[in-house]
């Protein structure tokens, strides 16, 4: 899993110490440690204070490390040089939160209006068979009265 560490010390026996402090989730999304986490590497090269990305392994072995300046430098000119501070996500968070309450009023509104709706579908229905019934009553009358005025 790939980390954001800064080089703290060297090691006894030429190791170097790095301090992880933030990791990339699985969704590319990074969370900066609350612990402090180590871990030691050959990789001597780097002075005290430098940033490095470094791949830890499952079994928190480093398989890779290289300096971070690029990547920061990336993360700076992607997000910050184009207004996307910390300030504009939360709005943006915010923004997206108020659409979702939104949408969630009107799905249930709209999910209202259409039992509404099939409630007075069936009424209507109810009331149709009653009218059909009451007609066949009416016709039926009809041809008895007819049948009697034609007998007397």
């Amino acid at each position: 899993m790939l980390h954001l560490a800064q080089v703290t010390k060297k090691g006894l026996l030429g190791k170097t110490v790095l301090r992880l402090l933030a990791r990339r989730r699985p969704d590319e999304t990074w969370a900066v440690l609350s612990s402090e986490e180590n871990v030691e590497t050959d990789a001597s090269n780097y002075g005290e204070g430098i940033l490095v990305l470094v791949d830890v392994g499952a079994n928190r072995q480093v398989q890779s490390v290289k300096e971070a300046k690029d990547w920061v430098l990336s993360v700076i000119s992607e997000y910050l040089a184009a207004g996307i501070t910390p300030e504009f996500l939360q709005k943006e968070a915010e923004r997206a939160e108020q659409w979702r309450q939104s949408l969630t009023l009107q799905s249930q509104d709209l999910a209202r209006r259409t039992v509404e709706l099939e409630t007075r579908r069936e009424q209507i229905q109810a009331l149709e068979e009653k009218l059909k019934r009451e007609k066949r009553l009416l016709q039926s009358m009809a041809a008895q009265l007819k049948a009697k005025a034609r007998q007397g």
